[in-house]
């Protein structure tokens, strides 16, 4: 039994110090990553997303969800923070839509997504729709996928565009031109 547990807590020293070694940052992000995946409802998905607008949509859902505006105004594209509206377009999107978030929710990503996209969310347990618009920032992508988050009305913040479809599909993933 001691031969078992100095065995495991070397393997967990030696694992501690490749992480260290190798940048724990990247690892750390996966680890959230994957308990954010574990803790929500799966993301039903509709449209061609990429992995990245995929990953930020997640995210974005998930902090609704959670209720936690902090981390869901740190998903805002750069030069959406103007006198506090991320942080006031957080809450918002958190007293609108924090229900349907928690539970089962649907993705409709839109038109051809390598540098921006519109993406459509449909929160059944509610039957609330929300189109956000998530997009590359920085001059060369540098500064990841974010959300456009300028939103600072309430009434704003839970309005649905006239186009969008009140079932996922309903365009073909395709906004109206």
């Amino acid at each position: 039994m001691a031969t078992r547990l100095s065995a495991a807590r070397a393997a967990l020293v030696a694992v501690v110090a490749w992480g260290s070694l190798t940048g724990c940052a990247a690892d750390e992000e996966g680890l959230q990553y994957a308990t954010d995946y574990g803790n929500h409802e799966p993301l039903g998905v509709v449209g061609h997303p990429t992995s990245d607008s995929l990953r930020i949509t997640q995210k974005l859902i998930w902090r609704i969800a959670d209720g936690k505006a902090d981390e869901l105004a740190s998903l805002a594209a750069d030069g959406d923070e103007v006198n506090g509206e991320s942080r006031t377009t957080a809450q918002n999107w958190i007293q609108a839509f924090r229900k349907g978030a928690g539970g089962k929710v649907t993705a409709e990503f839109y038109d051809e997504g390598s540098v921006r996209q519109i993406v459509v969310v449909y929160f059944h347990d509610t039957a609330q729709t929300k189109a956000f618009h998530v997009r590359i920032t920085g001059s060369t992508g540098e500064g990841g996928w974010r959300v456009s988050m300028r939103e600072p009305d309430p009434r704003e913040a839970s309005a649905v565009p006239e186009w969008v479809p009140k079932a996922p599909g309903g365009l073909g993933s395709k906004t109206p031109r």
